[in-house]
């Protein structure tokens, strides 16, 4: 197997996205086959999740619980859809958001069973893990700054995560510090208040020497269960 899994979180405005985008279109320019995901999404019935968990008039009575469980619904349909498929081509898989995103906005964040969250996990994912994380630190208040800078900007669609108040995001920074803590060798972190430029360099700092190293990848691309 020589794909090759990289995934990047952070806390609301903290730029993943963008990185994301610019890591893809850096890999391309080398050569690579590349593919870009988001989560929630990323397939036809993950986009619809999405919208229901995300976007929808409908879904202001929605529990953590239900929330848990489509989240793992849309990411067990990503990981067997897309996701092994391509790492078992070679191809270079970047996505933004994963798992890591589960354990901090509905683990620490909603305050649900840390193990029955990591059973979940688990489940839907199981044994296709990234080999590179790439989190990007944001502190809480200018994280709220780029957020109302963003909503100021344009009209996006209602954000139902985003409603949620400043102790979730408190506690969903503490949640992606354990998870540093938890996994240094696979989690890097990266200060997000740097230019967009910097923060570039930094992550392709990060990524080129798995380039050269396929095997790093192998545990990602497995497809059992």
């Amino acid at each position: 197997m020589s794909g090759l899994f990289i995934t990047f979180e952070g806390t609301e405005g903290s730029g993943k996205s963008t990185q994301a985008a610019l890591l893809a279109e850096r890999l391309r320019q080398q050569g690579e086959r590349v593919r870009l995901l988001r989560e929630p999404g990323g397939t036809p019935i993950g986009e619809e999740i999405r919208h229901t968990l995300k976007h929808s008039s409908s879904n202001q009575a929605m529990t953590a619980e239900a929330e848990l469980l489509l989240m793992s619904a849309a990411r067990a349909q990503l990981v067997r859809e897309i996701i092994r498929p391509a790492l078992a081509a070679g191809e270079r898989v970047v996505c933004d958001r994963f798992f890591d995103s589960t354990t901090a906005y509905q683990g620490y964040g909603r305050q649900l069973d840390l193990q029955q969250v990591q059973a979940l996990i688990d489940f839907a994912v199981g044994e296709t893990r990234p080999a590179l994380t790439l989190l990007l630190v944001l502190p809480l208040r200018e994280s709220e700054s780029r957020r109302q800078s963003r909503h100021s900007a344009t009209t996006p669609p209602r954000d139902r995560l985003e409603e949620a108040g400043p102790e979730f995001f408190a506690r969903v920074e503490r949640g992606y510090q354990a998870i540093a803590a938890a996994e240094p060798q696979r989690v890097r972190t990266i200060d997000a208040t740097q230019p967009i430029q910097t923060v570039q360099e930094l992550v392709w700092g990060w990524v080129r020497p798995l380039l050269a190293r396929p095997e790093h990848g192998q545990s990602a691309a497995a497809t059992r269960r």
